[in-house]
């Protein structure tokens, strides 16, 4: 089995982007990099590079050449995102190979009816969210897309545990990503493709009450 080396800088990201899904870091927060350094154990070269990749995603703002801090919430940048990768997923989608999706389509469906209830953590139920749409997008062989559609996802992190404990959108999330499923298993792939943006527009209007109005 191939042994992967990723640069430090990743692995700092994704350990900040973890940190982000728990909610460890309000919004608006100075990040003091010689602490954070510590904590993690690494040298600030690394540790910078991180916060460079993520302010260039949106996850951090850039404080005016005094370091970095968590970028605060808004209804009107959630919304701006949500109708982003709406549009980029949906594109992605239509750019797969139709007997790919017929093919992973039974799993898709298997995977959307195991959603993890409202009681589960809340990095188990995006981790799954995250296997579904990871699992729907794996025919696109565009790279590009797929990498842009990464880094704005990347920008939503620090949104999704305000939805920690609502069961509501879980059922609809769940119902909205079964149609998917079903679509692609009829072949339809244009009305798979409407009712993956569909899924995010809802995705998007069930959350904005959650997001405190600035």
């Amino acid at each position: 089995m191939p042994i992967e080396r990723r640069p430090l800088r990743e692995q700092i990201r994704e350990e900040l982007l973890s940190r982000i899904d728990r909610g460890d870091f309000a919004a608006g927060t100075d990040i003091n990099e010689v602490a954070l350094a510590t904590e993690l154990g690494v040298s600030r070269t690394p540790l910078r590079e991180a916060l460079i990749t993520l302010a260039g995603e949106g996850v951090l703002e850039s404080n005016q050449g005094k370091g970095f801090r968590f970028a605060p919430v808004s209804r009107k940048e959630f919304r701006e995102l949500c109708e982003i990768v709406a549009a980029l997923e949906s594109l992605a989608l239509e750019r797969s190979d139709p007997a790919y999706l017929r093919e992973i389509a039974p799993k898709l469906l298997t995977l959307a009816r195991d959603f993890p209830d409202s009681v589960a953590e809340q990095q188990v139920i995006e981790r799954h969210d995250d296997e579904w749409h990871d699992l729907l997008l794996s025919g696109c062989r565009n790279e590009r897309l797929l990498d842009l559609i990464t880094s704005v996802k990347a920008g939503m992190r620090r949104y999704a545990h305000l939805l920690a404990g609502d069961e509501t959108p879980l059922e609809r999330e769940q119902a909205e990503h079964c149609r998917v499923a079903e679509l692609l298993m009829a072949g339809d792939l244009p009305q798979a493709a409407e009712a993956l943006r569909v899924n995010w527009v809802n995705g998007m209007e069930r959350m904005m009450s959650r997001i405190p109005a600035s």
